[in-house]
């Protein structure tokens, strides 16, 4: 069942490169972001479908080139009902992170489209 469902991650590359974050501290964020939206809507459908099948959940991890990005498009999301947690670290307090709780595919793909795949 979890198979149709899909949960976009989109972290900031500017971590890496301009600011210099070690590798472990960026992936982190993305681990924050996830553990953070699963459990916000725990009790969301898709995410019970997506859990109920843990070694084929499917995650799709893009890259935005700047907490500018991450934040107008968690503006977006918002606007148009997609749930989702923006991860702000601390105590930097700044957006890091964004992820989305699973959604099918072709629910959510086009808020995406601008973003490449995290290298």
């Amino acid at each position: 069942m979890s198979a149709s469902l899909v949960q976009y991650i989109v972290v900031r590359g500017d971590l890496l490169t301009a600011l210099k974050w070690p590798t472990g501290a960026v992936i982190a964020q993305a681990c924050h972001a996830c553990t953070a939206v699963m459990h916000l809507f725990r009790d969301d459908d898709n995410v019970l479908k997506y859990t109920a099948d843990l070694d084929n959940m499917h995650k799709v991890i893009l890259e935005a080139k700047s907490e500018e990005d991450v934040k107008n498009l968690s503006e977006k999301l918002t606007e148009h009902s997609v749930d989702h947690k923006l991860w702000i670290e601390q105590p930097e307090n700044f957006a890091t992170c964004l992820a989305v709780k699973p959604y099918p595919k072709e629910e959510v793909q086009k808020y995406f489209k601008k973003f490449k795949l995290y290298k």
